[in-house]
């Protein structure tokens, strides 16, 4: 017993020293406005001895040695190293300036973060905490809303469909870029967010550049770029386990760790979640998971490597057709629309199914390379790849002549009879869809099947920079932006909705095959799943597109004045390979030569720092631009290429102020960009057709404003963006029918002054924030757009009459977001974090989109002024999520 006695006091000796022999070092971390910064990093230099601040941005620190340097880093802005003693324990508080280097994650040379007072464009920073905080279980866009010229909607409120436009322009021709690297469609320029569902769960900041931007990849940023920056590995130890719960069913669980960099220069990072719920909008419920693994390792001080994998998998039930007003209305109470009609499903069997189903998996993986050649060189590299699997699903065929938009189908609620189609397939009698079957076996036209259309993808890509620091003063960047995109294009039978079989004569290679294969509509956790075997019906088609690319950049910069010089080439090439149209059939050649064109960009611009408050920049540029892959092939048939190809002309400039002080921002600034020789091509809402139009011309410009202003605990946030976007003069178009066969030639359309669809030319916000105590926090935004015009549907500008009525403004809207935040500190390394979120507070009924552009006459009926037969999305009423997250 004594000889364990005198172990304890051994012991607790040794423990007494270890505590008395430490420095407790204290502090606050704030940003240039002087706002607390939680979630900073905070280590002893030469050490893994570190924390992250508070909610507060404080920190408390205890470090073996009476002496030393603490290094602080925060997202977005330059780290900051503070020298310590024995004497100078408590730090006060250490204010960290915006910068390009955001300290939670590895930044290479391919990224490319605006800073304030110095890179010469218009940008807006979101941080990860906001994002948690604030996104909820909205989409991912909708974050932006509160930027100035960005309009987000939720379209038909399925998971994930969310759409997203800058300026006036669309998702198209805004790029968006993650950790540097190009996600935008390479055929189409889309981005589909349900394919990124995971994204706010990884992301460490997100930033808004709107008009040409600060990138050097020769990207189509006509409107902005989003650059979105992930968390890696080398984060400081720890983790977070986390729940949400909302609306509809709407559940959320989240879990991650990471084990901060180790001593043998290893570090390691790994984040799983699963969203699920049943849908704001009717028939909408969808499952969707993210997977995030980050692998660092630090070869020496000159040698860096990250490696990161994430992907997101889901499915998710769509309502991807607006229907009319009216229909809205009949299925509503008293002549008010139901904003949630889906006439896109029902029950089959007792479950819930639908039409239209979206189901993908988009992995992305990237290895990056930093070496720091010597004190002035650095070369950064990222090779990535990115395979998507799956599709979306609708349906194929008719029973006896009733098609699936009928309301004959449907029951008296509008849900769609699913049991009874599958009756009348299978040979059933259904009295009223007429006669019954004959034959059991369904195809294009005989039977109702649900069909798939499939566009999977393998995209690999590489940019390399080099960057030199001539002097203090100036630098120089060079480098190359290489990829190679295959998109595969057709459609499988998913299921026969009680039919016993399905007959496909679409292939003319290969015609009146029996189907028997049936592609499941769920992702495929396999991102590398073979999908040569499964049997293609309707159509069959590859679209590859290649991507060689040069840019440079000269930029200089002292106390007063940065500017910089940008220029980029690239040779797109594109080829469409057709296995169904095209062939031995008729002796053509199923792939195309390749089409290759060249474009390029040349931009620049100037800030200067007049004194530490205020400032001033322009920038200007003009790009020449690749058109998209289908407007080089307009035929969904044949191999025959655009007559009148041309690179789209894309000039921009702005200019902008900026003010600066302890306790207020603003930031204003104004700019005009011209979009000339575009090609679009769309259906008709008059008859139907399709409609291709050459020589479009669109200008936009605005003024926009961001103000900022904190009163001890209250903090005011504003944001106000006045747009004028519209088309100009007059273009030439031709229309087909459905078969693609020719209508009319040399179509005159009157476009000028049209203004530019769905995107709210006037936008504004105010924000409250206020801080109760260190751990109780109250917020409150309202959100304005106006000025709202349908999507324009281009053969109702074929006649100076109909063009004269011009686009159809839609009503504008108010909406009120608010929310609470408590968080529970356990200890020194352990909390907890409860957030509350509502949105559109007072439940506002509004349209957000209208796919049509029909004016009322004398004889309508309307609904707030607007013609009921026009088809349109409204947006979500009041919504809500709470959250609780546990950090250790």
């Amino acid at each position: 017993m004594k000889k364990i006695k005198n172990v304890l006091l051994v012991a607790l000796f040794f423990i007494t020293a270890a505590v008395v022999g430490q420095t407790k070092i204290t502090g606050i971390v704030v940003d240039e406005m002087g706002e607390p910064l939680p979630g900073a990093n905070v280590v002893v230099k030469g050490t893994t001895n570190g924390i992250g601040t508070d909610f507060n941005g404080k920190f408390t620190l205890n470090s073996k040695s009476n002496s030393g340097v603490v290094e602080v880093s925060f997202v977005g802005y330059d780290t900051k190293n503070v020298s310590f003693t024995s004497a100078k324990t408590n730090l006060g508080q250490i204010q960290l300036q915006p910068s390009n280097v955001l300290g939670e994650v590895v930044i290479t040379g391919v990224i490319d973060i605006a800073k304030d007072r110095q890179t010469p464009v218009a940008s807006s920073t979101i941080r990860a905490e906001e994002i948690q905080e604030k996104l909820g279980s909205q989409e991912f866009p909708e974050i932006l809303k509160s930027t100035p010229s960005v309009y987000a909607t939720k379209q038909g409120g399925g998971f994930g469909d969310s759409r997203l436009s800058i300026r006036g322009f669309d998702q198209e021709n805004v790029a968006v870029l993650i950790n540097g690297v190009p996600v935008n469609d390479m055929e189409n320029g889309r981005v589909y967010w349900s394919n990124w569902m995971g994204l706010s769960d990884v992301t460490s900041a997100m930033q808004v550049q709107r008009g040409l931007g600060s990138s050097k990849l020769a990207n189509a940023s006509v409107g902005g770029t989003v650059n979105i920056v992930t968390k890696t590995s080398q984060q400081r130890e720890g983790g977070n386990v986390g729940f949400s719960y909302g609306n509809d069913n709407y559940m959320k669980y989240r879990a991650s760790y990471s084990t901060g960099k180790l001593e043998s220069g290893l570090s390691a990072s790994i984040l799983l979640s699963r969203t699920q719920q049943d849908g704001y909008v009717d028939g909408t419920k969808a499952v969707g998971h993210n997977y995030f693994i980050g692998l660092g390792y630090a070869v020496n001080d000159d040698h860096q490597l990250e490696f990161t994998f994430t992907g997101a998998p889901q499915w998710h039930n769509q309502r991807s057709y607006a229907e009319s007003i009216s229909t809205y209305q009949k299925y509503g109470v008293g002549g008010e629309p139901n904003i949630k009609y889906n006439a896109a499903w029902g029950y089959l069997n007792g479950e819930e199914f639908s039409f239209r189903r979206n189901f993908y998996h988009k992995p992305v993986m990237s290895l990056n390379h930093d070496w720091t050649i010597s004190d002035a060189s650095k070369l950064s590299t990222v090779v990535y790849a990115s395979w998507g699997r799956g599709g979306g699903t609708g349906p194929i065929g008719d029973v006896n002549n009733i098609r699936d938009f009928d309301s004959r189908l449907r029951d008296s609620n509008g849900i769609v009879r699913f049991d009874d189609i599958a009756k009348w397939n299978a040979g059933g009698s259904v009295p009223d869809f007429g006669a019954d079957r004959t034959s059991t076996i369904s195809d294009r036209s005989n039977g109702l099947t649900r069909r798939a259309s499939m566009n999977s993808h393998n995209w690999y890509g590489a940019v390399v920079n080099f960057h030199n620091d001539a002097n203090e003063n100036l630098s120089w960047d060079l480098g190359i932006d290489v990829r190679t995109y295959k998109g595969i294009h057709y459609r499988v039978v998913n299921n026969l909705l009680g039919a016993t079989g399905y007959v496909d004569s679409r292939d003319r290679n290969n015609p009146n095959r029996n189907i028997t294969d049936f592609v499941d509509a769920s992702p495929s956790f396999n991102p590398w799943q073979n999908i040569s075997d499964q049997q293609k019906i309707e159509y069959y088609n590859d679209g590859n597109v290649r991507w060689l690319g040069a840019f440079g950049q000269v930029e200089y910069k002292n106390d007063k004045i940065s500017t910089y010089l940008q220029g980029g080439i690239s040779q797109q090439g594109f080829q469409r390979v057709d296995y169904f149209n095209l062939g031995a059939h008729n002796g053509t050649e199923q792939a195309s030569s390749f089409k290759n064109l060249i474009g390029g960009n040349i931009k620049g611009g100037l800030n200067w720092n007049i004194n530490e408050a205020h400032n001033v920049f322009f920038n200007a540029g003009f790009i020449s631009k690749q058109p998209f892959f289908n407007s080089v092939y307009t035929s969904f048939t044949n191999n025959d290429i655009n007559p009148f190809l041309t690179n789209e002309k894309i000039i921009n400039y702005e200019v902008g102020y900026g003010f600066s002080h302890e306790n207020y921002a603003v930031k204003l600034n104004a700019y005009r960009t011209s979009w000339k020789d575009r090609f679009l091509r769309g259906r008709g809402s008059v008859r139907g057709n399709f409609v291709q139009i050459n020589g479009v011309q669109q200008v936009h410009s605005g003024i926009e404003l961001e103000t900022l202003a904190k009163f001890g605990k209250l903090k005011i946030e504003g944001m106000i963006s006045l747009g004028d976007f519209e088309y100009k003069g007059e273009a030439i178009g031709t229309e087909y029918d459905q078969n693609n066969d020719l209508v009319q030639d040399n179509i005159t359309f009157y476009l000028d002054g049209a203004k530019a669809g769905n995107q709210a030319q006037t936008t504004a916000r105010v924000g409250f924030t206020y801080e109760a105590t260190e751990s109780l926090k109250f917020d409150i935004d309202q959100f304005y757009a106006s000025r709202l015009y349908a999507s324009i549907s281009p053969d109702a500008f074929s006649s100076k009459t109909t063009a004269e009525l011009g686009s159809l403004q839609l009503p504008g809207h108010s909406l009120i977001n608010a929310g609470v935040s408590y968080k529970l500190k356990l200890n020194d390394k352990m909390k907890l974090k409860f957030r509350f979120n509502v949105n559109n507070l007072t439940n506002e009924v509004y349209i957000s989109d209208s796919a049509t552009n029909i004016h009322a006459t004398s004889g309508s009926t309307t609904y707030r002024g607007i013609d009921v037969r026009n088809r349109v999305y409204f947006g979500f009423g009041r919504t809500w999520n709470t959250s609780v997250r546990f950090e250790f």
